[in-house]
């Protein structure tokens, strides 16, 4: 009892954490109670709260099917997965080192001993001296001297057998809470290795979703090329057929001819466009870039939310973002190692324990005459040199700073980035809604000159600037399409969401060639 009573102590300074304890930071937030300031000025928009999975905004099936596969197969949320499982086992080891360490042993050595090398054997010489006097009826003296040689002892050698079974345990006290807080910095980093990977998460629907888009663009943007040349091969045929009979001049072919020429020229980039975002879709899908989807391939019109979008506001946004939450979790993981190293300023206390069996004979090994034994506590300190220990202070107090500025740096970024998007945004619809009123007018100013060419009221020329107008009016319109759908994801991948209630990550199997 009174052993148990002289332990109890340490453990009581053992609830003694060194270094700062950790306090979430204050954000930066927008003045105006958290609304963003494109929100009263930008278009389209709407405070209620981003849904979950904004892609499902789209009401479009393969937008859902395709974000969804890249969730689960895209390689760069695999690599964020196995980030997290490399953290989180980290932690466990080092939630391992409040336990005691324990080592069980046994060995069995055969050894022969010579008694030379323990100093017995050899010859040996002696010398004798002496005198004697005495007094009585008579007096005498006499000296006597005598040597002598000991006889040799002959070398012999022992051999015996040594068992032993034993168990070692060892217990650091975690005084000054090193241990503590190496565990509390292994929560963070996998904490932050989370946020790691919803960032990735929120990355992959974005960029899959806006593959689609892009490829759905380009199709479109072909197509309207493609009805353009049928018009002005109609055109150029019509020059030829007045040309002909009389009615046109070289020049009206050669310009009909022209016109006809650029709009073909374009057909080729969007349809390359096209293909490279079908391979680029493929691969966010965990697939090869061959696999094109069949469904992304027939697509002809990009993916647009024409409902107002809703946004949230500044303060939803920082507690969404991961990028933000992985800079808070990074900075409350600093701030633990800065206790890691302020306890290497103080002792270490460990106990030590052993206890074993050592006998000559495997049939004595278990008889209680073998048991051997011993405990007592280790205590080690590196002083009064403390100039490495001070140093990695230093170390660790600027690591936190550093996390800390960019936490600060994460926050305003991400509220840059929003109102960079819904700026972007507010325009793309601006613009879109005007694109869309030259078409319309275009279109019909084409028309009615081609009516009035027909009837001889307009000049050739009047009808090729006519059709130039609609053509240059139709590739207006579908670029600003391809444009509107684009800032959309932009807008929502600035928001930060999609990676609430993802599947977890796994490798699609191999596809088997026949």
């Amino acid at each position: 009892m009174k052993r148990i009573l002289t332990v109890l102590p340490a453990f009581a300074l053992s609830a003694c954490v060194v270094g700062p304890n950790y306090k979430t930071p204050t954000t930066p937030v927008p003045p105006t109670g958290g609304a963003f300031a494109e929100a009263g000025i930008g278009k389209g928009i709407t405070p209620t709260p981003l849904p979950d999975h904004w892609w499902r905004l789209y009401n479009d099936p393969v937008v859902d099917r395709l974000v969804e596969d890249a969730l689960a197969h895209n390689t760069d949320v695999r690599v964020a997965a196995g980030n997290l499982e490399r953290a989180r086992a980290v932690l466990s080891e080092q939630r391992g080192a409040r336990l005691p360490t324990t080592g069980p042993n046994a060995s069995f050595t055969r050894a022969q001993i010579n008694t030379a090398s323990l100093g017995f054997g050899g010859a040996g010489t002696g010398v004798g001296t002496g005198t004697g006097t005495g007094t009585g009826t008579g007096t005498g003296t006499g000296t006597g001297t005598g040597t002598g040689t000991g006889g040799a002892v002959t070398p012999q050698s022992f051999v015996f057998n040594s068992f032993k079974l034993g168990f070692d345990a060892s217990y650091e006290v975690d005084l000054f809470g090193g241990i503590t807080r190496a565990i509390e910095a292994a929560r963070g980093d996998v904490q932050a290795a989370q946020a790691q990977l919803d960032a990735s998460r929120v990355s992959v629907a974005a960029e899959t979703a806006r593959a689609y888009a892009s490829a759905c663009s380009n199709a479109q943007q072909r197509g309207v090329a493609e009805e353009t040349v049928k018009l002005q091969q109609r055109t150029l045929g019509l020059t030829n057929t007045l040309f002909t009979a009389g009615r046109g001049t070289r020049r009206d072919v050669d310009r009909a001819d022209v016109l006809l020429a650029q709009t073909q020229a374009t057909i080729p980039g969007f349809e390359a466009e096209r293909r490279a975002s079908l391979y680029a879709l493929a691969v966010l899908t965990g697939l090869p870039p061959e696999q094109i989807d069949a469904a992304a391939n027939a697509c002809s019109t990009p993916p647009t939310v024409r409902d107002i979008l809703p946004i949230g506001d500044g303060a939803a946004l920082i507690r969404r973002r991961p990028d933000v939450r992985q800079a808070e979790r990074t900075l409350a993981a600093d701030t633990a190692r800065i206790g890691i190293a302020t306890a290497e300023l103080y002792p270490k206390i460990s106990l030590l324990g052993s206890i074993g069996l050592n006998a000559q004979r495997g049939s004595q090994l278990f008889k209680s005459s073998a048991i051997t034994y011993s405990a007592g506590p280790l205590i080690s300190w590196s002083f009064p040199n403390q100039t490495i220990a001070r140093a990695r202070i230093r170390q660790a107090r600027a690591g936190a700073d550093a996390s800390l500025a960019t936490f600060d740096g994460r926050v305003l970024t991400a509220l840059q980035e929003v109102e960079q998007a819904l700026a972007r945004y507010s325009g793309a619809l601006d613009r879109n809604a005007a694109l869309r009123r030259a078409e319309a007018s275009s279109s019909a100013a084409a028309k009615l000159s081609q009516l009035r060419f027909d009837y001889g009221a307009d000049s050739f020329l009047l009808l090729i600037q006519a059709e130039r107008d609609r053509a240059d009016a139709r590739a207006a319109l579908a670029q600003s399409d391809a444009a509107v759908a684009d800032a959309q994801i932009s807008l929502f991948k600035a928001l930060g969401g999609g990676w609430e209630d993802a599947p977890a990550p796994v490798g699609r199997e191999p596809v088997v060639q026949p």
